[in-house]
C-alpha cells in the first residue's frame, strides 16, 4: 500500500468507520483510539466556538447535535479552527422550530471571527480636526460586520456572556440587524434600528458621510435627520468602528 492510499484509507476510518478500509489498515482493533481522538478534538474545537449555544441547549443537546455534525461533515481544511464554521446550518436543521438557537450560534461564530481577525487604527473622536464632512468617506475597521436575526438572540447572548439569567426566547415583531467587532482586545456587539443599519451598509459601500445625512433627512426629516446622522457618527467614533476617514485625497488615521 503507498502512501497516498493508506492515507485515503485512514481517512475513511475516520470519517465513515469503512470496514473495508480497516481491514485494509490490518489492525481493525486498534483503531478505535484514533476515532475517538479524532471525535474528540472536533467536539471540543465545536464547544470552544459555540460555548454560549452550549450553554443555552445544555450537555447532552449540544453533543448530540455535534455529533450530528461530525457524522454529515468531515474536515475540508488546513486548519481545525476552520472545522466549526458550518455548524449553525446543521443547528438550523436540527432546530427549526427554535430559530435562536442557529442565531446564537451565527453570533458566537461572528463574534470568534472578529477576535481573530485582523488589527487596524481607529480614529479618535478627540483626534478629529476640520472635517468637510459632506465629502468625508468612512472606513469601517476589517472585523465589523452584521447579522440579520429574527429571534432576541442577542439578549439572550448577552446575558449568558455577562454572566446574568437569559431572557426566554422571542421572536421579533421584525426582523433586526446586529453589529459585530471587536474594540481593542474585545468583541462587541449592538442591535441597530433598521436607519442605522442601512447608513453602516451605505458607509461600507464607500457613501459619503454628506450621503449618509441625506438618507437620514429622507428617513426622519430635516430636523431630526440631521441628528440622527450627528448620533450615528459619535456613537462609531465610541464603539471604535471607523478605521479611517478619507476627505478626497486627505485621509486621517
Amino acid at each position: 500500500m503507498n502512501l497516498l492510499a493508506l492515507q485515503r484509507d485512514f481517512r475513511a476510518w475516520l470519517t465513515t468507520e469503512s470496514a473495508e478500509a480497516a481491514a485494509r489498515l490490518g489492525a481493525p482493533s486498534g483503531l478505535a483510539v484514533y476515532l475517538n481522538t479524532y471525535r474528540a478534538q472536533l467536539l471540543a474545537c465545536l464547544a470552544e466556538t459555540y460555548a454560549t449555544v452550549r450553554a443555552w441547549i445544555g450537555d447532552t443537546a449540544f453533543e448530540a447535535a455535534a455529533a450530528t455534525h461530525i457524522d454529515r461533515v468531515p474536515p475540508s481544511s488546513w486548519t481545525l479552527d476552520a472545522y466549526a464554521r458550518d455548524f449553525p446550518e446543521t443547528l438550523a436543521g436540527l432546530y427549526p422550530e427554535d430559530a435562536e438557537v442557529a442565531e446564537l450560534a451565527l453570533l458566537d461564530r461572528g463574534v470568534s471571527d472578529c477576535f481573530v481577525g485582523p488589527n487596524s487604527p481607529v480614529v479618535s473622536i478627540d483626534t478629529i480636526g476640520d472635517i468637510d464632512w459632506e465629502q468625508a468617506v468612512l472606513h469601517l475597521v476589517p472585523t465589523f460586520a452584521t447579522l440579520p436575526v429574527t429571534t432576541n438572540a442577542a439578549a439572550i447572548w448577552s446575558a449568558f456572556n455577562a454572566g446574568a439569567e437569559p431572557p426566554p426566547a422571542e421572536q421579533l415583531g421584525r426582523p433586526a440587524t446586529i453589529a459585530i467587532w471587536r474594540n481593542g482586545f474585545l468583541s462587541a456587539l449592538r442591535e441597530l434600528d433598521p436607519s442605522e443599519a442601512e447608513a453602516q451598509s451605505r458607509a461600507s459601500e464607500g457613501a459619503t458621510f454628506g450621503e449618509l445625512c441625506a438618507l437620514a433627512i429622507e428617513r426622519h426629516g430635516e430636523q431630526d435627520g440631521t441628528a440622527k446622522a450627528g448620533a450615528w457618527l459619535g456613537q462609531w467614533l465610541r464603539d471604535g468602528i471607523v478605521g479611517a476617514i478619507d476627505v478626497k485625497s486627505a485621509a486621517l488615521r
